[in-house]
């Protein structure tokens, strides 16, 4: 496994609320980028929890699929259609990994990011919007902290996927 350093940057300790919260989300989304670094594909894709089908790569496509969802579903209205969670397969981003699509998987989920940070950035903490279908309300500042709590929750079953893959550790 590569360094931390090379995928993450330490959230700021003082600063805004925006600044803090894109900071602790940009490290959450480094660490798993971390955790997923060095690996070949046969190695992403192995589900070593039995009897739990989440392997490296699917959590790689997972995340991608829950920025895609709540940043330009949820908070930009775009039409998007969600490629990997479908009737026929509800765990399509766990179950339908292929080693082949490491790295279009890897450029998918950092595009996704890269429109999530975008759409964020173009309103404000307050601003509010609804699920498709959903009367609950919901603030950016909430979706930033979800996000993190996603990544977080994630990040930690990763933990345990690396050191099953190839015995590394790591924060």
């Amino acid at each position: 496994m590569s360094t931390a350093d090379a995928f993450r940057t330490d959230p700021p300790n003082l600063g805004g609320e925006r600044e803090l919260l894109q900071g602790f989300l940009d490290f959450h989304r480094g660490t798993l980028l971390w955790k997923t670094s060095g690996l070949t594909g046969e190695q992403l894709v192995r589900a070593s929890i039995e009897p739990s089908t989440m392997s490296l790569l699917g959590l790689i496509r997972h995340l991608a699929e829950v920025e895609r969802y709540w940043f330009q579903v949820c908070l930009a209205g775009r039409p998007l259609r969600l490629e990997l969670w479908t009737d026929e397969h509800p765990d399509g981003d766990f179950d339908l990994v292929d080693p082949a699509r490491v790295e279009q998987d890897l450029a998918d989920l950092k595009a996704a990011i890269r429109t999530s940070d975008e759409l964020a950035a173009a309103h404000s903490l307050d601003h509010t919007f609804k699920r498709p279908r959903g009367d609950a309300e919901y603030s950016l500042r909430w979706l930033y902290i979800h996000m993190v709590e996603e990544y977080a929750r994630h990040n930690g079953h990763a933990d345990l996927l690396r050191e099953r893959v190839d015995g590394l550790t790591g924060e």
